[in-house]
């Protein structure tokens, strides 16, 4: 018997299966492992007879769910940007911050002073209260190092975390994030000197798993974000893009223009932007701790990505400057209470649909045969709670991999 063997009994599964009725709940039911990955998870009753001998774990009634996945986050920084929070109390907005020189670039000078250590060191504590809450799976993007150096670092500070801890860790090249002060007013310059270069890099020493962008009046132009990612479709690697948060720069139909896993934010998508991401499959991550913390009062479609069959997932948008949000309960929380989003949308989107937007699908996001044994157990009553509740952890116990990590 392997290490990772295990039954759990006496458990109500919520299996978040593709198409299953009422998120696939089971409410007699058994889930096994052999060898880190799901064997059986159905009715106790149907529990095959070759697993006799392997541990047996009595869950007493708990909830079992998958283990939550946070699939977009900037986790890896370093400082605050707590000035800015007392400069949006009074009056300032984001895009004002952003243009005065403060927003993403600010977060540039910090980064850069900090050596891979201390960015590891200052991170983990981040990644350890998403820990705290069952996550089992994290996306983590570079994109304040602005040079081809610290883009690299960062890269490396969030392999170094899935080394530290029981966690996946994808890593999410976001060079194309901010222009730096020494590259004011010349995008392309940036561009072909930093942007690209870096990428080529970071591919060449297996540092990335995806690629993202900003495209925003901001940030980026559609034209400008077309050459990163006609980069990395020849490398191979897949894209996403923080879209229409601010305006409507058509940055979600451009996302799925090139089959992106994921377009983010898109408070300003229109219907043609969402028709466009549900015929390519790209996902819409929906991101309210942002919406919130800068309070802004442009929601993303939410009817209108339904109306198309868009699927949608959750994520903290952990950064030091719009969203210093390390919860994932309180994040479905959000989606619920300020975009109307269902009680199975939210636990889809911290699972299931938050697995589709980092292309992991098939291993992770469902209780399912075959799928690693990545599950988080619940001392609630009905998954409704999971939402419901604000301030409150109800964890009682972390699988990553078919190991109790707590």
């Amino acid at each position: 018997m392997a290490e990772g063997d295990r039954i759990w009994k006496n458990a109500r599964l919520l299996t978040l299966a593709e198409g299953a009725p009422g998120m696939g709940l089971e409410e007699d039911g058994a889930l096994a492992v052999r060898d880190g990955r799901i064997v059986f998870a159905g009715p106790q009753s149907d529990l095959p007879n070759d697993l006799a001998g392997i541990e047996t774990i009595d869950c007493q009634g708990r909830l079992i769910t998958p283990g939550l996945v946070d699939c977009h986050t900037h986790l890896v920084h370093a400082g605050d940007r707590a000035r800015e929070f007392e400069m949006r109390l009074e009056g300032a907005s984001y895009e004002e911050i952003a243009r005065a020189g403060g927003g993403i670039v600010s977060s540039v000078t910090q980064l850069r002073a900090a050596d891979e250590a201390e960015l590891v060191r200052q991170s983990l504590p981040r990644l350890d209260a998403l820990i705290r809450e069952g996550v089992t799976t994290v996306e983590v993007k570079s994109g304040y190092g602005l040079t081809i150096h610290d883009e690299l670092k960062m890269l490396r500070a969030a392999r170094q975390l899935a080394q530290q801890r029981p966690v996946s860790v994808t890593a999410t090249y976001l060079g194309a994030h901010a222009t730096p002060a020494e590259y004011k007013g010349r995008n392309a310059e940036f561009i072909r000197d930093v942007v690209l270069p870096a990428l080529k890099q970071a591919h060449e020493l297996s540092l990335v798993d995806a690629v993202d962008g900003f495209c925003e009046g901001i940030a980026f132009s559609p034209d400008e974000m077309r050459q990163v990612f006609d980069l990395a479709r020849s490398l191979g690697l897949p894209v996403k893009l923080h879209a229409d948060q601010l305006s409507n720069l058509s940055g979600a139909k451009l996302s799925a223009d090139y089959g992106a896993l994921s377009a983010d934010h898109l408070e300003y998508t229109d219907d043609e932007g969402a028709a466009a991401m549900a015929k390519a499959g790209t996902v819409a991550v929906i991101l309210p701790g942002a919406f919130y913390f800068i309070r802004e009062t442009k929601k993303p479609p939410i009817d209108l990505f339904r109306s198309h069959g868009v699927n949608m997932a959750l994520a903290t948008d952990n950064n030091p400057g719009t969203s210093p949000l390390t919860s994932l309960l309180l994040t479905m929380n959000m989606g619920a209470t300020l975009f109307g989003l269902t009680v199975e949308e939210c636990l889809a989107g911290v699972t299931r649909e938050a697995a589709r937007a980092l292309g992991k699908l098939a291993e992770i996001g469902t209780l399912e045969p075959g799928k690693s044994a990545d599950l988080a157990i619940w001392d609630v009553e009905r998954p409704a709670e999971l939402v419901y509740r604000m301030g409150f952890n109800p964890l009682h116990q972390r699988v990553w991999r078919g190991m109790p990590t707590f």
